[in-house]
């Protein structure tokens, strides 16, 4: 009996305090996400910024909101393990400039709209999904969520699903579909080749 009436309370002050910490992280990584969707869209409305100034500061959010080296990995999927260490050196080199030019090509082209997040739930132990509402101009608002992990004591998002659709998925699929094809270097031509084109559609902006 004296076990039970000790153990018993033990429990419940462990779940009020585990629900505290859920609670806290789920707020931390919303407050998180709802800033750095608010940084884009200051970005997005500067009027006095040229086209490259934009990007290199859509460049300089993504590097500091995105663990890159994460998704990377994630989206070589076993290809990452059969890698040799020169292999994966480029391969990351590659991946990080592809990420930053691909992102910050598509959103330097967005104008007017509104970022508010709109809930925050815990996926796991390590991850929070935030759901935002993007307003887009002529177009049906736009439902993202934001998986964010707490890396190094610092909030960052590991991947990004719209519409229910993840990107880091997707990719994950592309990539393994051309390396099926090419093999490893012949994925690493393709990302060499994506990285060229998109560099020189933006300096023509």
């Amino acid at each position: 009996m004296f076990i039970r009436r000790v153990v018993v309370p033990a429990i419940f002050v462990a779940l009020i305090a585990l629900s505290s910490a859920v609670f806290a992280s789920t707020e931390d990584a919303a407050k998180f996400v709802q800033r750095l969707g608010n940084q884009t869209i200051e970005t997005l409305r500067a009027p006095d910024l040229t086209f490259d100034e934009r990007q290199d500061r859509f460049r300089g959010l993504l590097t500091r909101g995105f663990d890159i080296s994460f998704i990377g990995r994630f989206v070589l999927g076993r290809y990452w393990r059969a890698a040799t260490s020169d292999q994966r050196g480029d391969y990351m080199a590659l991946y990080s400039e592809f990420f930053l030019t691909t992102y910050a090509y598509r959103l330097g082209g967005y104008a007017g709209q509104t970022f508010v997040v709109t809930g925050a739930r815990a996926a796991n132990a390590k991850d929070v999904v935030v759901r935002s509402l993007i307003d887009r101009t002529g177009g049906p608002p736009l439902i993202a969520d934001w998986r964010v992990r707490k890396i190094d004591g610092r909030y960052r998002v590991i991947d990004i699903m719209v519409e229910g659709i993840s990107l880091a998925f997707t990719q994950r699929s592309e990539f393994a579909s051309v390396a099926r094809r090419g093999g490893l270097e012949g994925l690493l031509a393709s990302l060499r080749s994506r990285t060229t084109k998109f560099s020189a559609v933006a300096s023509l902006k």
